[in-house]
């Protein structure tokens, strides 16, 4: 039952115009903490000391960029942590410490070499919410289980598992069953998504 609170703000995308965002997909872009982590940080006297990161979600890179679409993260943090984890991965898009990311979009989208309709975005908080709805306009958004309820409802995919425990991975392969789809009419879109309307 969908509750007042995580009522989506759109309607679903028809199967059709899903498709074609997913086939143009280039890029995913993820936040870190919340998404790719618990959110949780270890600290000890000398600062930061842990975060922990999924082995599945390192996976979903993987097996997003044997089909052409890379990953970049982008994260409010500056963590080395996050930087080595990024070289670990060989993500070469890796955006730290950026406060304002609806703002630095464009920066993003330049770097990276593709268009506004061939990104997608997951994120789990309010700092994530103003790069969703721009987002959402011609790419696609996702969110993890535990993410805000503000979040959820701007998300056209709300991941069955939370932050650091498999919500990237789940986003891809999301994202992935789709683009296996041969026809619009053989999607089947679980209830669990949630679309805005296309006009």
């Amino acid at each position: 039952m969908v509750t007042a609170a995580a009522r989506p703000l759109w309607a679903p995308l028809l199967a059709d115009e899903l498709l074609r965002r997913i086939a143009r997909l280039r890029l995913v872009v993820t936040d870190v903490d919340g998404v790719l982590t618990d959110g949780g940080i270890y600290f000890s006297e000398s600062g930061e000391a842990l975060k922990r990161f999924s082995v599945r979600d390192g996976m979903g890179v993987e097996r997003l960029r044997a089909q052409g679409i890379e990953t970049a993260f982008l994260t409010r943090e500056s963590s080395a942590i996050v930087k080595r984890r990024a070289e670990k991965l060989g993500i070469r898009h890796c955006y730290l410490g950026v406060a304002d990311k609806k703002a630095f979009l464009p920066e993003l989208l330049a770097q990276a070499g593709v268009g506004d309709d061939e990104i997608a975005y997951i994120g789990d908080d309010v700092n994530d919410e103003e790069i969703m709805t721009v987002v959402a306009e011609r790419g696609l958004v996702g969110a993890p289980l535990d993410a805000i309820p503000s979040v959820l409802r701007r998300a056209h995919h709300c991941c069955a598992l939370p932050g650091g425990c498999g919500a990237f991975r789940d986003f891809a392969e999301w994202i992935l069953g789709l683009r296996s789809q041969d026809t619009a009419t053989e999607v089947r879109q679980p209830s669990t998504v949630l679309k805005k309307e296309v006009r």
